[in-house]
């Protein structure tokens, strides 16, 4: 009887042999397991374009760095205002310098300064006195003072009254009228007017065209723009010498006088110091001592 024939173990098996029967699946070749789409084997999977200078991969365009320009404007501007603001400040020193180095410290710095000497506590009197000096300044005086607070008289106001206002520490600026021209006498005007300290007026047979006069002193000009006159009234104003000793006789007392700058004395009229309306500072007597 015929042999049974022996089943044939490969003809159920796959193309490629036992081997291949063999291999897992789902893996690939040499049974390393499939890496799916997209990923890669291990560290080397990656995506080159995750990594920073990866060949393959896009890097973001470095972007030019635009240097910002100096503000040079606003810079010089500065600049200028430091130098502005130096020389302004150099300028006020060497005015400061230059103001102090003319100031008048003393009457002989002056030129032509006549000095007197007249001591204080001269006697009040009601008749006229015949004063040595013309102008005069000093001695006996009105017991009613002439207003002497920047006030411009247009007469000749009475030489004793005027002699109070300088024993009060006032400048009384006299002034030819036949000699003067107008150019002078607006100049006067203006540094006299509203400036306490000063008195102004004309004077009958002046020996000058303007003369200064304070207590126990006086300076005689031709001009008003000579620059005596404003030293003479910087100085002589309520006037103190280097040790600050008053340089006339009542420190302190008042240049106000209502009454006689709405009514001025002038020469050849009677005193009225007596009257009870009228302002004196001390005890008057008829007349002067002999």
């Amino acid at each position: 009887m015929p042999e049974d024939p022996k089943p044939d173990t490969n003809a159920d098996q796959p193309a490629g042999g036992a081997s291949a029967a063999k291999r897992t699946p789902g893996k690939g070749a040499g049974g390393r397991q499939a890496t799916p789409a997209g990923k890669g084997l291990g560290a080397a999977g990656k995506g080159a374009g995750n990594r920073p200078g990866g060949k393959g991969g896009r890097t973001r365009p470095q972007q030019a760095v635009v240097a910002k320009p100096k503000p040079w404007g606003l810079i010089a501007a500065a600049v200028a205002v430091v130098v502005f603001a130096g020389a302004v400040i150099g300028y006020a020193v060497y005015a400061v310098n230059r103001s102090e180095a003319d100031r008048i410290t003393a009457a002989d710095q002056i030129d032509g300064v006549q000095v007197f000497d007249y001591a204080a506590g001269q006697q009040h009197v009601t008749t006229p006195v015949d004063y040595t000096e013309s102008p005069p300044v000093g001695g006996p005086h009105d017991g009613e003072w002439a207003d002497c607070t920047g006030t411009v008289y247009d007469q000749d106001i009475r030489h004793e009254n005027a002699v109070h206002g300088m024993e009060h520490g006032a400048v009384w600026i006299t002034y030819d009228p036949d000699a003067i021209n107008d150019d002078d006498l607006t100049t006067l005007t203006d540094l006299v007017e509203g400036n306490s300290g000063l008195l102004l007026s004309p004077y009958a047979g002046l020996g000058s065209t303007i003369s200064l006069q304070s207590w126990n002193h006086q300076l005689a000009v031709d001009s008003a723009t000579d620059p005596r006159v404003e030293q003479y009234v910087d100085f002589f104003v309520f006037g103190q010498d280097a040790e600050g000793e008053a340089l006339f006789p009542e420190p302190g007392a008042s240049c106000e006088n209502p009454v006689f700058i709405s009514d001025p004395l002038v020469v050849g009229d009677d005193s009225r110091s007596a009257a009870a309306s009228v302002p004196t500072d001390a005890e008057t007597t008829p007349t002067a001592a002999g």
